[in-house]
């Protein structure tokens, strides 16, 4: 990440109890022209204060610390002095949870504290960090938001968007993609939907190992439809949602008897998997005109090819909006692109799918 001369830099308060990991953060923060480290806090309580004081842009949060920890300072800076902070995790189950946790109380994203240790992964992790902490302080919560994207406004889009055609096509599938801020939109979509939702929902979350069956879990005792981690060869059902494992691939493909789930490492060559465009492309290519895509809030472009596919192919297409997007890049490329036929808050995108489908249910 390099500076681009304007002279702003993003504040960042650094939180852990651990000396080491303290070390650790700063030593991938300093160096970096647009980053300033504007303070430490060893506990949850004294990152409260710290602030109130400082006034950070981004707070880089530890879950398991003394005195106050994590989710209870999070949730306490995001009632006093609400700002973007990104929560350096644990990548054990009982950690996985916390963190799912902590994004549902408002975190903007996560970071896992094991490779933020590991050397022979720290330059790749600082590039993570740095991308992160840089979409952070971009995103509408944050206060250098005006600074560094002066002429930010809900409205990126190039290309208006289609309408829905009268005559468009019942869907009988729903797939999602999301990547930073997805687990909170995702959760609230998916428990808008009914228990007898009358088709199937494919949902492709990036997340890291470890972290896609709590995320599973979590929702299925959430959510009125039933939510699990999809498993290779079986069937689509309606009223389930199938979150694609992370570290896998997930794809649809035809049996004998009806569509199917194919849990895979390919392709291999893809920078994300599980990957929005690999799960879309096959959506698309089975079901056609009969499929729904819907493209949430996250960085960088996955989902563009996808979501462009069920364009072409007849179906429907849905974004996010950048207002309620905690980053709009993956929704913004499909905007840009001319592959949505509707842009809508976050607030309203259960009851445009639910009108979408409400035929099969009349």
């Amino acid at each position: 990440m390099n500076s681009n001369g304007d002279g702003l830099s993003i504040k960042v308060l650094v939180v852990d109890d651990s000396v080491v990991m303290r070390s650790v953060l700063a030593r991938m923060l300093k160096g970096t022209p647009r980053i300033q480290i504007c303070g430490f806090a060893k506990d949850g309580a004294e990152a409260v204060e710290k602030a109130k004081q400082l006034e950070p842009d981004v707070i880089t949060l530890d879950i398991e610390m003394p005195v106050l920890d994590g989710i209870a300072a999070l949730k306490q800076i995001m009632r006093e002095r609400p700002c973007p902070i990104i929560m350096v995790s644990s990548m054990t189950y009982h950690g996985a949870q916390i963190t799912l946790d902590a994004l549902s109380a408002g975190a903007f994203d996560y970071i896992p504290k094991e490779e933020l240790c590991r050397a022979t992964t720290s330059l790749h992790i600082r590039h993570v960090l740095l991308d992160r902490i840089e979409a952070a302080a971009r995103s509408p919560l944050s206060p250098c938001r005006r600074r560094l994207v002066p002429n930010a406004s809900p409205g990126w889009i190039q290309r208006s968007p289609s309408a829905l055609s009268q005559t468009q096509p019942v869907p009988k599938i729903i797939t999602m993609g999301a990547s930073t801020g997805g687990p909170k939109a995702l959760e609230d979509i998916l428990t808008a939907l009914p228990g007898d939702f009358p088709v199937p929902v494919v949902v492709v979350q990036h997340m890291p190992p470890g972290f896609t069956a709590p995320f599973a879990r979590r929702l299925d005792g959430l959510c009125e439809v039933r939510v699990h981690e999809a498993r290779q060869g079986e069937p689509l059902e309606f009223g389930t949602v199938y979150i694609a494992p992370a570290g896998k691939h997930l794809t649809v493909f035809t049996s004998t008897r009806s569509p199917c789930l194919c849990v895979s490492d390919f392709p291999s060559d893809t920078l994300h998997k599980p990957s929005v465009d690999v799960t879309m492309l096959s959506v698309a290519h089975i079901f056609g005109r009969h499929s729904l895509g819907v493209i949430l809030t996250g960085m960088g472009n996955d989902g563009l090819r996808g979501m462009t596919a069920i364009y072409e192919s007849g179906g429907i297409t849905i974004g996010q909006d950048e207002a309620t997007s905690a980053v709009y890049g993956m929704p913004r490329a499909c905007a840009e692109h001319g592959a949505l036929q509707k842009v809508l808050p976050l607030d309203s995108i259960a009851d445009e799918i639910l009108a979408q489908v409400s035929v099969h249910v009349r």
